[in-house]
């Protein structure tokens, strides 16, 4: 049987009316890269709703390994995380709620640290010719949410699965409204994406 893997992204959020982890998840969903068939799920920008789906997701399609995605907008390299912490603050979510310095889990852990193999990521993607450093702040807003979230859930169940969280840059399409911004052609951050998927498989 062919080992799964749960490919998260989010919806449009805040002043971006365009968010590329959705358009990376929706154009790789169902396909096989790196020995996994991939999950693809898109999230809502909602503090009471991202991890509820999010664990949904994950129990119905009992996957192997959790990679999640987040626009960093403003970066200009694939940045995998090293760490999340148990806080959710920051501006509204697509529900107009605004927390601040509210725990993420109450009583949970300070932190939990990715159960990617990070630096193994990153110098396989630089390898291959694309930018990539290890970030060691996935902020307080939704994308440090959904990450805390899912490990503080592994952690509880006794799961030693692969999981984590990586941002990726602004795509061009974004940046059509956003020029300011750095970025990247959808397709690179597909392929970024793959590599990140090829690298999780060799080092299982």
């Amino acid at each position: 049987m062919k080992k799964k893997l749960l490919l998260t992204g989010f919806e449009p959020f805040l002043n971006y009316d365009v968010n590329p982890t959705q358009k990376i998840v929706e154009a790789i969903n169902g396909t096989e890269v790196g020995g996994f068939v991939i999950e693809g799920r898109v999230l809502p920008v909602d503090f009471k709703q991202s991890a509820i789906d999010l664990l949904d997701h994950y129990e119905q399609t009992a996957s192997d390994a959790v990679i999640m995605l987040g626009l960093a907008a403003g970066r200009r390299q694939i940045t995998p995380e090293r760490v999340a912490i148990n806080i959710n603050e920051g501006p509204h979510d697509n529900r107009g709620y605004s927390p601040e310095n509210e725990p993420i889990v109450k009583d949970g852990p300070a932190a939990y640290f990715s159960t990617l193999p990070i630096h193994k990521m990153v110098k396989r993607l630089k390898d291959a010719g694309i930018p990539a450093a290890i970030s060691n702040t996935a902020g307080t807003y939704l994308c440090n949410h959904v990450m805390y979230r899912m490990l503080h859930h592994l952690e509880s169940t006794n799961s030693d699965i692969p999981a984590g969280f990586i941002h990726i840059p602004a795509s061009h399409e974004l940046a059509l409204s956003k020029p300011e911004l750095p970025s990247w052609p959808t397709v690179h951050l597909i392929e970024a994406v793959k590599v990140l998927i090829e690298t999780l498989e060799e080092s299982s």
